[in-house]
């Protein structure tokens, strides 16, 4: 668990998985991929084995001990449907977050292929409870079908990261959704982010009634004071 995170959407980050593998171009310049590698290696570090896929079943009773409600960001360091989670392991996971209804869980994904098939087959008496949101990342409108995915999962609270943003977003990918977050990318070898895509985005999410969440523009070391004034707009689903 990660307490003040310096995520702008989130208060806090909990890892039951550690490690991921890359599946689209938003992948590219992963930052848990860069952090994680730093440490391979150096006995005892949890980081110890790199960013290769690890479970930590250990973490997941963490949350009961957590009695102030806060927004809490599911494997900031990894994808929970990642094929090599097992489905109990994730049904571990969500009874966990079932038994915490105090906080708001952020389950973010770039596999919600197996998010919809795994909450289809686990409904847990119904649909997703609305303090467990979930999420997909999507880069650009190539991957646009992954909204698709995640309007046919029974969810009461569906949103989507649009980070890194690489290319513009159709409307018609955010329709049906509860939230929207958009950033460029950050870091060394940062692709650019014209501001006028992330403005397209704000305008869609308005005429559709859509919170909008700016979080940062693209840069090596983003900066709130270089986000425009008509993009400062943190909005959160009611």
């Amino acid at each position: 668990m990660s307490d003040n995170s310096t995520i702008q959407w989130t208060d806090t980050t909990w890892n039951p998985v550690t490690g991921c593998t890359k599946v689209s171009p938003g992948c590219d310049h992963c930052y848990a991929e860069t952090f994680a590698e730093r440490w391979r290696g150096i006995s005892g570090h949890p980081f110890e084995q790199g960013f290769d896929l690890k479970l930590w079943p250990e973490r997941i009773r963490n949350i009961a001990k957590w009695k102030k409600p806060r927004r809490v960001f599911v494997n900031s360091m990894s994808d929970l449907f990642h094929k090599d989670v097992s489905d109990k392991y994730i049904l571990d996971v969500f009874n966990a977050m079932m038994e915490a209804p105090q906080h708001t869980f952020q389950v973010l994904t770039k596999r919600p292929e197996r998010m919809k098939r795994w909450v289809a087959r686990h409904s847990l008496g119904g649909d997703i409870p609305r303090h467990i949101w979930l999420g997909t990342s999507i880069e650009s409108t190539d991957y646009g079908w992954r909204a698709s995915d995640l309007r046919a999962t029974l969810a009461r609270t569906r949103f989507l990261s649009l980070e890194p943003l690489l290319g513009p977003i159709a409307k018609v990918i955010l329709e049906g959704m509860n939230w929207v977050i958009v950033g460029g990318e950050s870091g060394p070898g940062h692709r650019p982010m014209p501001l006028e895509w992330a403005r397209k985005i704000r305008d869609d999410c308005k005429d559709l009634g859509i919170p909008f969440f700016f979080k940062q523009v693209g840069a090596f070391r983003p900066t709130e004071d270089a986000i425009p004034s008509d993009l400062r707009i943190r909005e959160y689903p009611a």
